[in-house]
């Protein structure tokens, strides 16, 4: 009597490209940029610098971002992959040539948000799951042939005295595998990004609780819908106590519960965890990252980063809007970039000395 058959869902040569892909990202001491900020959420980083919210001024930003090069360093010594908004995708330079075709040149992988946000999830104490999956696999295979290689999705879990319940992980878990599925069938590496909020004041333990819970859930699902691991990546946030916690915790105790986490939950065959930064200080951000490469036991995945305001906090406070301070600005990233490059292989020691280092970057219920 014959076996169970399996169909593939997948061609060799399409999980080829997928894992190559992914394993690229996450070349070791390199990590990603998110610059995929919506107009609105980049607008209230423009209002902080008295910059108006313009298509031309978002343009120049992010062209000051991806040009960060000098004759000593280059903005792809420690950044492999970069998320675009559509917008961004869609730009070109001062030179004419499309930010997409900058990156692929520097060898930077170009990604894209595909996301539509967050939206209510009824019938529940204000949690919440993500819109976008109609029209995705047609949206997918535009950004792929116009050069895109992964795409991010990101889904928002509250810890509350009832919440993230399990109809909020169900849902958000299934979201998200069909998100990763349909990026796949297109050719994209999907990050999968379960974020758990630190909104609250629940302590280092309940966070770890939580997360687990929120991770397992997710790859039940990934498995349930055929998604294939090795072409994937996780954007976890790191485990940390909430941000209105009186008891503080070291960056050793906020690794350890990380990587305990990630250790009983992501399996092996997943090729690298880039941690949102979470609106944490640039500085936290990079000592806590590289204290989790630091952290002994089983680590079968690459660890690193897929920061926006913990790369580009500094970046903003030198840039001004003004021309002047290019250069000034376009140091302040490469810095940061250098530090979390050195934190994903527990080399960073602390002290980048950027102009925004020690600034939290914490906002209330945060959205795209």
């Amino acid at each position: 009597m014959p076996g169970p058959e399996f169909y593939q869902y997948l061609s060799d040569a399409q999980e080829k490209e997928l894992a190559e892909i992914a394993k690229q990202i996450v070349t070791p001491g390199k990590g990603i940029l998110a610059a995929d900020e919506s107009t609105g959420t980049i607008g209230k980083r423009f209002a902080n610098i008295n910059l108006e919210n313009v298509e031309d001024n978002r343009r120049a930003y992010r062209q000051l971002l991806f040009t960060a090069n000098t004759s000593e360093r280059k903005i792809s010594d420690h950044i492999s992959g970069v998320i675009l908004y559509h917008e961004t995708f869609f730009q070109k330079a001062d030179d004419g040539e499309t930010f997409v075709s900058k990156l692929k040149k520097l060898g930077i992988v170009p990604g894209i948000k595909v996301d539509k946000g967050v939206v209510p999830l009824s019938g529940t104490d204000d949690e919440c799951t993500t819109q976008g999956l109609d029209g995705l696999a047609e949206r997918c295979a535009e950004y792929k042939k116009e050069g895109a290689g992964f795409a991010k999705w990101r889904c928002v879990l509250k810890i509350k005295s009832h919440s993230p319940s399990h109809q909020a992980m169900l849902e958000n878990a299934n979201v998200l595998a069909r998100y990763a599925s349909i990026c796949q069938q297109n050719g994209l590496v999907p990050i999968v990004e379960p974020e758990v909020l630190p909104d609250g004041d629940h302590d280092l333990e309940t966070a770890q609780r939580v997360t687990e819970l929120v991770l397992s859930y997710t790859y039940k699902a990934l498995m349930d819908h055929h998604v294939y691991l090795e072409g994937t990546l996780l954007k976890p946030n790191m485990v940390t106590a909430g941000q209105s916690c009186t008891k503080k915790y070291t960056a050793a105790d906020i690794a350890k519960a990380t990587v305990t986490a990630l250790q009983r939950t992501v399996p092996p065959a997943v090729p690298g965890v880039t941690f949102l930064s979470g609106g944490q200080s640039e500085e936290n951000a990079s000592v806590n990252l590289s204290e989790i490469n630091k952290q002994p036991g089983a680590k079968p995945w690459a660890l690193t980063f897929s920061y926006g305001r913990a790369l580009q906090a500094s970046v903003l406070k030198a840039w001004q809007g003004k021309k002047e301070n290019l250069s000034k600005a376009q140091e302040e990233l490469l810095n940061r970039a250098q530090a979390n490059g050195q934190a994903s292989i527990g080399k960073y020691t602390g002290g980048a000395g950027s102009s925004a280092a020690a600034d939290s970057n914490f906002v209330a219920q945060h959205a795209y």
